[in-house]
């Protein structure tokens, strides 16, 4: 994946640059970090690689044109009327079915598929929101500080089965 961001903000009222001359190639089966204070620029880098934010000169190219995308927010956005299940076949193509067992049960969720996210807490619906970003084998997974309201154990814990989940998908290198 590349990415060559000229020039991109949109402000209420007006135009500021947040990004300019942002340009990075990612490497197959790489873990790359995009690291910087708040409010310079990440999340806005995150969105226009996800095709977001679309007000912006410079351009993304993925590994093809039939990439798969995953995502992981600050918040794990599950749909409310919505059961677990459900809202990680949400990332799904329509018309596919595939058995997301093992994937449940890798991130402690199988006794949860039928819960809605209101009987959740935080700690179960981030790793819902990994659940969904693994469902659909995704070429690239972005993520943007997916643990950052976590205290310091659950998110350990949660970066180790990120990790897991990962190395999973045959990745050594990290």
């Amino acid at each position: 994946m590349r990415i060559d961001a000229k020039d991109f903000a949109l402000v209420e009222g007006g135009r500021i640059a947040v990004l300019r001359d942002l340009a990075f190639s990612l490497e197959p089966g790489s873990f790359t970090c995009l690291i910087g204070p708040s409010g310079c620029g990440k999340t806005t880098a995150l969105r226009i690689m996800l095709g977001l934010d679309t007000d912006h000169r410079g351009d993304v190219r993925l590994p093809s044109e039939r990439a798969r995308l995953a995502a992981i927010f600050q918040e794990p956005r599950l749909l409310p009327w919505r059961t677990v299940e459900q809202n990680v076949r949400l990332a799904l193509p329509p018309d596919a079915m595939p058995d997301l067992d093992a994937l449940f049960e890798t991130l402690g969720l199988s006794a949860m598929r039928a819960s809605y996210p209101g009987e959740l807490s935080l700690r179960l619906a981030r790793r819902v929101a990994l659940a969904r970003a693994f469902a659909v084998d995704p070429d690239v997974l972005l993520l943007d500080e997916p643990f950052v309201s976590l205290d310091e154990p659950v998110a350990e814990c949660l970066r180790a089965l990120l990790l897991d989940l990962w190395r999973a998908r045959g990745v050594t290198r990290c």
